[in-house]
C-alpha cells in the first residue's frame, strides 16, 4: 500500500513572517553593497589607486560602482532578483578572489568566507526569489 507523505499545514501568521523576513534580507544583503559603493563614490581617487595596486584598471571604477549600487538598488526593490541575484553572487566571488587572496593572513581569510557566504546568500535568493513585497511579484500579477 503506498503511503503519502504528510504535508505540513503552514501556521498562522506565516505568510506575512516570510513575506517581512523576504525583504529584511534583501535590505541587509544589499546594504554592505550600497555603502560599499557610495564609498568608492566618496573616494574615488583612492579606490581608483587601490585597484591599480592589484593590477586592475581603474576604468573598471564606473562599472564596479555601478554593479554596486545599481545591484544593490534591484535587490531591495525586488526587480529583476533572480538575475541580478546570480550576477551579484559571481561579482561577489570574483571580488574574493582578487582582494581577499591571502589566506596566510587571518584577517583576508575572513573577508575571504565572508564574500564566498554572501555568494550563497545570492544564489539562494536567484532559487527563490525576491517574494511577495518586490517588484517580480507586482510585475507577476
Amino acid at each position: 500500500m503506498p503511503t503519502q507523505a504528510p504535508t505540513l499545514a503552514a501556521p498562522a501568521g506565516s505568510t506575512t513572517l516570510r513575506n517581512s523576513t523576504e525583504l529584511l534580507g534583501r535590505i541587509l544583503l544589499s546594504t554592505l553593497f550600497l555603502m560599499s559603493g557610495l564609498g568608492k563614490i566618496a573616494a574615488y581617487s583612492a579606490t581608483a589607486g587601490y585597484m591599480a595596486s592589484v593590477g586592475l584598471p581603474s576604468a573598471l571604477l564606473p562599472l564596479v560602482i555601478l554593479t554596486e549600487v545599481g545591484g544593490a538598488i534591484a535587490i531591495v526593490t525586488g526587480w529583476k532578483t533572480r538575475i541580478v541575484a546570480i550576477l551579484m553572487a559571481g561579482y561577489t566571488v570574483l571580488t574574493a578572489l582578487i582582494f581577499h587572496n591571502h589566506f596566510a593572513d587571518q584577517n583576508q581569510m575572513i573577508h575571504f568566507m565572508k564574500n564566498i557566504s554572501i555568494a550563497g546568500a545570492f544564489l539562494t535568493l536567484a532559487a527563490n526569489g525576491a517574494g511577495r513585497y518586490s517588484l517580480d511579484a507586482r510585475s507577476a500579477r
